[in-house]
């Protein structure tokens, strides 16, 4: 398999969870080999997606250059991760991502829209060679080496609606889009007027969010899954891990994982040389590798 890229240039707008103004995104194909680059039209600045670009985890991934930074990026790159896409300018004129509907639908049905290219350059993924974890208490992220790549998140709420919830997703194309991409994000009722006193949440709604009171979901047309809450985290994981740049050969698990353990755990992969290894695709023919981009 090689590099892929979009085939042709696509354009959205759509509201800023935070701010709550209208972001205008723009996507375009980008060479092989030059990875994936955003874009602050506003500002003219680059900023390549890179661990070391990460500026903020708290209840969203930031990277950022100098005085620019892009928010709440993960969703979109969970599409990219599916789509197996490895080249890709994305062009906004705001701090942070559009929120579409709080999933990564709409994200894939933009690439879709866009269309799939093949380049020249083989694919290259990040092969897990030994179990790599990072703790807090009770909460952890882990990456193990394994044959195919997979995603398994548990999650525990003192909640009615949420309580203790699973889900195990093997990566492909076709089950993203069937499994994790329409989860939406979720929030909680009790904590919209703090989160707006400090100028975050301005446009959360429930057109863009599961709401919660204390009792119950507040959404009219209730979940899209039984277990979406955790399906949603797994989405965020997704994301999270393509900041490396890269597919990742490896099941990741986590419970109550969060974006700061899913960025302290692509920083501890490149700790060391012999916690991961660069593989073209090609050379996995021969294995039972399971990770689809069709």
């Amino acid at each position: 398999m090689h590099q892929r890229t979009i085939a042709k240039a696509v354009k959205v707008t759509g509201i800023g969870i935070h701010k709550g103004k209208p972001i205008q995104l723009l996507l375009e194909p980008m060479d092989a080999d030059a990875g994936i680059i955003f874009y602050r039209s506003d500002h003219a600045v680059d900023i390549p997606l890179s661990i070391d670009n990460v500026v903020n985890t708290v209840m969203a991934t930031v990277i950022g250059k100098g005085d620019s930074y892009i928010s709440t990026i993960e969703h979109f790159l969970s599409a990219l991760y599916a789509y197996g896409i490895d080249n890709i300018r994305i062009s906004v004129d705001s701090n942070e991502m559009p929120v579409m509907d709080g999933s990564a639908i709409s994200f894939c049905m933009l690439l879709d829209e866009a269309g799939l290219q093949a380049q020249n350059s083989p694919k290259k993924i990040i092969r897990i060679k030994k179990i790599l974890e990072i703790k807090d208490g009770k909460k952890f992220a882990r990456f193990e080496p394994a044959k195919d790549a997979s995603f398994e998140f548990n999650i525990e709420f003192p909640h009615p609606a949420i309580k203790r919830q699973s889900h195990l997703y093997r990566a492909s194309k076709k089950s993203f889009v069937e499994e994790i991409a329409r989860a939406r994000t979720f929030g909680f009722a009790k904590d919209m007027q703090s989160l707006q006193s400090k100028n975050l949440a301005l446009g959360a709604s429930l057109k863009n969010a599961i709401g919660l009171d204390n009792r119950k979901v507040l959404n009219r047309e209730g979940l899209r899954f039984e277990n979406e809450f955790v399906r949603h985290k797994i989405l965020d994981a997704m994301g999270d891990m393509m900041v490396t740049g890269y597919n990742i050969l490896g099941k990741y698990s986590a419970f109550a994982g969060s974006h700061e353990l899913n960025h302290r755990l692509t920083k501890k992969i490149f700790e060391f040389d012999d916690n991961y290894e660069f593989v073209a695709i090609e050379q996995l023919e021969d294995l039972d590798y399971g990770m689809s981009f069709a």
